[in-house]
């Protein structure tokens, strides 16, 4: 009788700066789906509102902003409705906060799991990010009805939502990539983390539009890359001026460049987690 055949899995460190064994994350994307899941089961689990916290939160940081920057110091929205205009950029950047703490912060939250079972580490900040987007979706349905309330119809503009998403998506994703292993030496980061969110909030144009930033300053201004994005999911969303093209192809240069350097970074450091972490 021959011998069963036996399937054999290696494990191995990575092998040079480009082994990202991308095709490992693949294999393993069921227990990407379970992160996820379990992510949304911990941030509703004895929560009495549930799910209505995704409409909450977005809905009172809008009634604040109107209040404060539309009404009081009435900052221009480009002939838009200021409430339609401040929650086309509170949604993405609701997202985008949450996604970027999930993902900095996943691999210490799963440390148990990071010691005891070996899998491509890299799932846990794309959990991190997937997770949030269900959070955002749920923020849609607060601009549907305020959108018709205000009489705002939106064009064929809204086609390109997805593309926003993916850069969106693809930032938090990059910075996680970065600052989650340094979280796992360093557990200051997770402590700055809501401070630099909270400054990097007011530093994007999701209070006030770009015009009001001087054209002089816009380049430099666009190196954050959410000025580009944010532009961008206003136009796709509500019909406003085509975003600067300038800004938003360096935000997407700024973008792609951190991605591929957070993806070398974190498989280099990936070998330490489990001793240090």
């Amino acid at each position: 009788m021959t011998a069963a055949r036996r399937c054999v899995t290696t494990i191995r460190p990575a092998q040079g700066w480009l082994d990202l064994d991308l095709r490992a994350v693949w294999q393993n994307h069921e227990l990407l789906w379970q992160l996820v899941v379990r992510e949304l089961k911990l941030r509703y689990k004895q929560a009495a509102l549930g799910v209505a916290w995704a409409i909450l939160q977005p809905l009172f940081t809008v009634l604040v902003f109107t209040v404060i920057f539309g009404i009081f110091a009435r900052f221009p929205s480009g002939g838009m409705p200021y409430s339609v205009f401040a929650l086309t950029g509170v949604l993405p950047w609701t997202y985008f906060a949450e996604a970027m703490r999930r993902s900095a912060t996943g691999l210490v939250t799963n440390s148990e799991l990071v010691r005891k079972v070996y899998f491509p580490r890299l799932v846990i900040p794309l959990a991190g990010v997937g997770s949030p987007l269900a959070d955002f979706g749920f923020g849609l349905l607060l601009l549907l009805p305020l959108m018709v309330w205000h009489g705002v119809m939106p064009t064929w503009s809204l086609l390109t939502l997805p593309f926003w998403m993916l850069a969106m998506l693809a930032l938090a994703l990059a910075l996680g990539l970065w600052l989650g292993p340094l979280n796992v030496r360093y557990r200051d980061i997770m402590h700055t983390l809501p401070f630099i969110t909270q400054i990097w909030m007011f530093a994007t144009p999701i209070a006030y539009p770009l015009s009001m930033i001087p054209s002089k300053w816009r380049a430099l201004y666009s190196l954050n890359p959410m000025v580009g994005i944010i532009e961008g999911f206003r136009w796709s969303l509500v019909g406003t001026a085509r975003p600067d093209l300038g800004a938003v192809a360096i935000s997407l240069a700024v973008i792609a460049v951190a991605l591929v350097a957070g993806l070398i970074y974190f498989r280099r450091m990936e070998r330490s987690f489990a001793d240090v972490i």
